[in-house]
């Protein structure tokens, strides 16, 4: 993996600043942002200095249950070609939900929400991975992402999710120390063991970002100061392993160009001045690392020489530490897991995965014998829960089609069991609780339906009102919910500065009480012509100047006339039918 260094994320606010920042080794673009074919010159003028762009996209959506968009995969090869990318990054998020797998509208988030860490959710989000690093020119690296919701009923750890995602995929990680913080606060979940877990050799690089916590919950805004406890974070990270790149995000609220620079140097000494753990090798052990290599005296970054066959041991005090290279014809880590008394240790050669995500009550379950695809939930019955999938009774397991074709172990992560050995997830901890039961492999069709099923009822709560679905927390729902419609408000704002220009201090209100009402199908340009479209139909603004100036900015924009009183009608009619 190339050697970054340290660098920023560039955002058009601040791209005067970065190009005069001291020590940006190189910058981060988020690709939605930027057209291929016209760039701006701030990166053209980075990238003849030599400066690495990376572009950082978050619309593809690979933690949903559909499969990845073709166009946009298209397009972000594209601009990973005409930026001279050594590689582009994405999220392990879903940023819509619905559609022909749930015969439900089609809904956006707006944002990255959490994908349920389930073996199901795990097949699907490996198949749309594969699917992506097909589509690229460039090798692809996800990012873990902050989340205010914890789903219920997960049965895997962060860096269990993680480490299968890799070994089956061999995608690379971008890690954002900033979001394991958000985690701790918001879900209870320890960094340390997170890192403990992940598999470190497959980091690309790694994130840094502020925030700030209010009524005891952590906002992942990229708008504040990075913390203290992040930059510890970072420090724990840089003392496993010696980080190919460290960025700075900042999104919003842009400080002075002296401040950004503080920060920087607050990163780069984290980093270099992390102390060393001890590196053992051998059977069971992860991969550690060291401190960031400083840059020779011609400019390029020191590239770590590789570590000596059959070394044991690097002491801490040999200075820096040297990433291993994992063999590439084998891949597999054994986790160091501790065996509870009176389990029963399972060899890792019989592991395979237990799928499990939850469906709405009242949809029907795919039968175990069956595995075929879930029939989806009627629209109308918006006020179902969901509640658990189970298996059948004292099984805990969902068995294959009869007579169906056993999926190549590349698709599944599913290993053969050893004689008479009961299977479990392949790296999970090779551990059985006491009398638990063998789990088997699910059918990608129905692991892909029932994660289609849970997102759409999780995304359906947060942005169109529907009942909080069983095992959620109501209150961090509502959290989150207005956190997403806050969000829209934002970047609608952006997309169309003209509202709030016209609007004034009505815009955010107006656009709230609209968000409530109305989800997101269609993007932000089009959200932007239905809010308005909204408030023209409703007869505001009130000010005759503010909703001619209004109308002006719709026409220009829609293309056609404004809702005159049949369009209104209509509208109204949609609406009260809820196909508004």
């Amino acid at each position: 993996m190339k050697e970054l260094g340290i660098g920023i994320g560039w955002r058009p606010e601040i791209a005067d600043a970065v190009e005069a920042l001291p020590g940006v080794d190189w910058v981060e673009v988020v690709a939605e942002n930027v057209c291929a074919g016209h760039l701006p010159d701030s990166l053209q003028r980075l990238r003849a200095r030599g400066v690495t762009v990376v572009p950082h996209g978050v619309s593809l959506g690979l933690g949903g249950a559909d499969r990845p968009d073709a166009g946009r995969l298209a397009a972000l090869a594209e601009k990973a070609t005409a930026l001279g990318a050594p590689l582009v990054t994405e999220h392990i998020a879903f940023v819509r939900a619905g559609g022909p797998l749930t015969a439900t509208p089609l809904l956006e988030a707006g944002h990255l929400l959490p994908v349920p860490r389930t073996w199901d959710a795990l097949e699907v989000l490996c198949e749309n991975v594969r699917a992506a690093q097909d589509a690229l020119p460039v090798p692809l690296a996800l990012e873990n992402i902050a989340a205010l919701v914890a789903w219920p009923g997960e049965e895997l750890t962060e860096g269990q999710f993680l480490s299968e995602l890799v070994e089956r995929t061999g995608v690379r990680l971008l890690i954002d120390v900033a979001n394991l913080h958000t985690n701790h606060v918001n879900r209870g979940e320890d960094p340390a063991e997170a890192l403990s877990s992940l598999p470190v050799e497959a980091i690309a690089y790694v994130h840094v970002a502020g925030g700030l916590e209010r009524d005891g919950v952590w906002h992942d805004t990229h708008a504040h100061p990075v913390s203290r406890p992040v930059l510890d974070i970072l420090a724990d990270l840089a003392s496993r392993v010696s980080p190919p790149g460290v960025l700075l995000e900042r999104d919003d609220h842009f400080p002075a160009p002296r401040e950004l620079a503080a920060e920087l140097s607050a990163i780069r000494a984290t980093v270099t001045g992390a102390r060393p753990r001890p590196l053992l090798i051998g059977a069971g052990a992860r991969v550690s690392g060291g401190p960031m290599p400083a840059p020779s005296a011609d400019g390029e970054p020191r590239v770590p020489a590789q570590a000596p066959a059959g070394a044991t041991r690097v002491p801490a005090e040999a200075g820096a530490r040297t990433p291993v290279p994992v063999p590439a014809e084998a891949g597999a880590r054994t986790p160091s897991v501790p065996v509870p008394a009176g389990a029963t240790r399972i060899p890792a050669e019989a592991r395979a995965r237990t799928p499990s995500v939850p469906v709405p009550a009242g949809a029907a379950r795919v039968p175990a014998e069956a595995g075929a695809r879930m029939p989806a939930p009627v629209p109308a019955e918006a006020g179902a829960r969901t509640s658990s999938v189970s298996a059948p009774a004292g099984t805990g397991a969902r068995s294959a089609a009869p007579g169906a074709a056993p999926l190549p172990a590349h698709a599944t992560g599913a290993r053969s069991a050893a004689p008479g050995a009961a299977p479990l997830p392949a790296h999970a901890p090779a551990v059985a609780a006491p009398g638990a039961a063998a789990p088997s492999a699910g059918a990608p069709a129905a692991a892909r339906q029932r994660v289609a099923v849970a997102e759409a009822a999780l995304l359906s709560a947060l942005v169109a009102g529907t009942p909080t679905p069983e095992g959620f927390d109501v209150r961090r729902l509502g959290v989150q919910s207005r956190a997403l419609a806050a969000k829209r408000a934002d970047v609608v704002a952006k997309v169309a500065p003209e509202l709030p220009e016209i609007l004034g201090e009505g815009y955010r209100p107006a656009f709230l009480a609209y968000a409530r009402n109305r989800p997101m199908t269609d993007g932000y340009r089009h959200d932007a012509l239905d809010f308005v479209e909204g408030l023209l139909v409703a007869g505001r603004p009130e000010d005759p100047d503010a909703r001619r100036r209004l109308t002006a900015w719709w026409k220009e924009r829609a293309g056609i006339r404004p809702p005159g009183p049949a369009a209104r009608l209509a509208h109204r009619v949609r609406t009260a039918l809820g196909k508004g």
